[in-house]
């Protein structure tokens, strides 16, 4: 979306005050044509301009730009000048880092996004989830998925991976209470270990458990709660920082752990997959410079390993966007033309100074920061498109499963609760959630090629 920026009041991020002492009359050629016309087509101009300059380390002419994006950039501003403020802290924090013999002429970088972004309470998790349907969306399609794989099975099983806090099961536990035949037993397995990004809670996943086992006793649905536990997890608060320390992320746990035995696979259970936003945080081929070549530790692998379990359904969901090119010019023109969809949407309901709203966008925030302001191992975030999740899913020895009809409409009831701006369209049996038409969040359903045979 090329939005118009309305009004460019200049913003100022105190923790770099020399960044932005270029004078006005130092500027050439592109950078010209931008002053006085900063409309969201040469906002992005910009951000790719510096791009350039920080990758072909041309520090005066990344100063140059980042005065011009100063000009643009409000973090109260309307939704491209909130948004363009996120990418120029990410370009200044890259810039810091890739030249800290220049930390006098740069300024220190500002803080981190994630330095914004404090763990919740339960309640406050529901209230973050329930205000977009981005993440009510997925767990809506791959509920009803679900729900027509266990049909008629007495004892299920979930392995959830997801960065939601199980906030997606209360549903499923009230859907399958209203079973004609009765409730089948339930067991949920979630690793202790999640992607250090937010949402956070401040309760222990041992806490979820309790509550979810309260819930199901509720509605008289018999149900068991087990915690893979990973030597290497470190708790909020522990003084690592979750933005710029991917260890805290033990991708050898899942490939040790994703086992029968360790997952106590019952022979009487039916197995259900959840990948809730978590493809996007395991490296493509190659490791994603993570210093290892164990096939184990990449998408496709861990694709694999699944498929080794032979799950009755997995259910995929995550965001419908490429992030993961290794050119840092490509990234930022998918993620500036992608992410302006969370603040367009937040626009419409919530005032300029909305606690909701800034942490929302803080969230997304962190997100840019660590797409733009990092790269190798540090660089978490590697989301894809939805065409090429299905690929590698179909590689990896999947077939694709159509959502029903009741699955379909109980995610139009969801989107109808919402602003009018959203939306669903169907891509081969993979729904799409949309935001003025534009593609956002996808959902698939999968089971292994000859299931049962």
């Amino acid at each position: 979306m090329k939005a118009e920026v309305r009004g460019s009041p200049r913003i100022s991020l105190t923790a770099a005050p020399d960044l932005f002492n270029a004078p006005h009359g130092c500027f050439s050629g592109p950078l010209n044509g931008c002053i006085g016309s900063l409309d969201g087509t040469c906002t992005e101009k910009l951000l790719l301009h510096c791009a350039a300059a920080l990758e072909s380390n041309d520090v005066t002419l990344a100063q140059q730009v980042m005065w011009v994006l100063n000009n643009v950039a409000a973090a109260a501003g309307d939704p491209n000048q909130r948004l363009a403020s996120w990418f120029l802290r990410a370009l200044v924090a890259r810039a810091s880092r890739v030249y800290p013999h220049a930390a006098a002429f740069l300024g220190a970088a500002p803080p981190a996004a994630a330095a914004m972004t404090r763990a919740m309470s339960v309640t406050k998790l529901a209230a973050y989830v329930d205000l977009l349907p981005w993440h009510r969306f997925g767990f809506s399609a791959a509920n009803g998925a679900i729900c027509e794989a266990v049909q008629g099975s007495p004892r299920v099983h979930i392995l959830d991976l997801s960065i939601t806090h199980c906030m997606q099961w209360p549903t499923l536990i009230d859907e399958l209470a209203k079973r004609p035949e009765g409730a089948p037993s339930l067991r949920i397995t979630v690793p202790d270990a999640r992607p250090p990004v937010p949402p956070l809670l401040n309760v222990s996943i041992e806490e979820v458990g309790l509550r979810l086992a309260n819930f199901a006793q509720s509605r008289e649905v018999p149900f068991e709660f087990h915690v893979l536990r990973s030597s290497s997890h470190t708790e909020i608060g522990d003084g690592g920082d979750p933005q710029t320390d991917p260890s805290r992320f033990p991708f050898q746990f899942f490939s040790d752990h994703f086992d029968p035995s360790v997952l106590d696979l019952r022979d009487d259970e039916t197995l259900v997959v959840n990948c809730q936003n978590w493809l996007r945080y395991l490296p493509g081929e190659g490791g994603g410079g993570l210093g290892t070549s164990s096939d184990l530790l990449t998408k496709d692998g861990f694709l694999e390993t699944i498929r080794g379990l032979n799950p009755a359904i997995v259910t995929v969901v995550d965001e419908d966007a490429d992030l993961d090119s290794p050119s840092l010019s490509s990234r930022i023109t998918a993620c500036f033309n992608y992410l302006w969809i969370a603040f367009d949407a937040l626009e419409t309901f919530l005032p300029k100074d909305s606690p909701q709203r800034t942490e929302q966008e803080a969230a997304v925030g962190q997100k840019i920061e660590n797409i733009v302001g990092f790269e190798g191992p540090r660089r978490i975030e590697r989301t894809e498109p939805g065409a090429r999740v299905a690929w590698r899913m179909k590689r990896a020895g999947f077939c694709r499963v159509a959502f029903g009809e009741e699955t379909l409409k109980e995610v139009k009831f969801l989107l109808d609760e919402h602003a009018g701006g959203w939306g669903m369209k169907k891509e081969d049996d993979m729904l799409v959630l949309t935001w003025k038409g534009h593609s956002s969040v996808f959902v698939s359903a999968w089971t292994p090629a000859g299931f049962d045979e």
